[in-house]
């Protein structure tokens, strides 16, 4: 059997679309700075990719969905001759899905690059079926065709050819660019990387990002930009101030009920 299924999916407690809309406005470190402030867990080790990634689409902006997960080994021509309805099962899984979704990619060829699961037929196909993009540590090819059709890459590297790209299992847990998704993980990525959300975290981010972007806007970035005619002395000073500000603006939203 290929399928691993995982029962660690969040499909109760989705976003609404307007919040998601609204996630995708803003970069994905933005939203990082706003998802430090509201979880438990460690911001530099739990949640953001650990391996360097690009983006081959970085003028369609970010992306936010939720995972759908699969793993994949082009350089393996078994898997397609021991299970031939495999393609059709793992599209029925990533149907059944609601969207928007992001599918996540474990390439079993790495570190080697022996063929691209991605291209211009892959991606319309998925596009059809409501995701967005892709995080794949693998390869994809057809960038021009695939930024066509309106699907976003985040990839390993580019490749020419497809090889025996084939579904091996899905549904399960995987590991891309030093980070563990499980499915139905809420994941924001642009071309600085991905941020993958836990569950937990979700009903407060996007308040919390937009908070910590206004908070940016009214204290230490016009600080720096109203130095004009100051002395150096005066000009450390009314930054240090509007730093001040700032991090007691964090404390009085985050802090002050002891949430954490």
């Amino acid at each position: 059997m290929t399928v691993a299924v995982s029962g660690a999916g969040n499909a109760g407690s989705r976003l609404s679309h307007a919040d998601l809309l609204e996630l995708r406005r803003w970069n994905t470190p933005t939203i990082y700075n706003g998802w430090e402030q509201i979880t438990a867990h460690d911001a530099a080790h739990d949640a953001f990719n650990l391996e360097e990634t690009t983006d081959f689409m970085p003028q369609m902006g970010a992306m936010i969905g939720y995972a759908v997960t699969v793993v994949c080994e082009p350089g393996n021509p078994a898997h397609k001759q021991n299970n031939p309805a495999a393609l059709r099962e793992y599209r029925e899984y990533v149907a059944s899905v609601p969207g928007p979704k992001i599918v996540v990619v474990q390439d079993l060829d790495k570190p080697q690059v022996l063929g691209a699961f991605w291209g211009e037929v892959n991606a319309n196909v998925h596009r059809a079926l409501g995701c967005v993009g892709t995080i794949t540590d693998g390869a994809i090819r057809d960038v021009d065709e695939m930024t066509y059709a309106g699907f976003k890459a985040l990839a390993r590297r580019l490749c020419v050819g497809h090889a025996h790209s084939w579904p091996v299992r899905w549904n399960c847990d995987v590991e891309v660019f030093g980070r563990r998704i499980s499915p139905g993980q809420l994941i924001h990525a642009d071309k600085h990387g991905f941020l993958a959300v836990p569950a937990e975290d979700e009903a407060r981010l996007l308040d919390a990002a937009r908070f910590m972007d206004t908070n940016e806007c009214q204290t230490v970035i016009p600080a720096a930009r109203e130095t004009t005619g100051m002395t150096n002395a005066e000009m450390l000073a009314h930054m240090a101030k509007a730093g001040a500000q700032f991090r007691a603006n964090v404390q009085a939203k985050f802090k002050a009920d002891g949430e954490f």
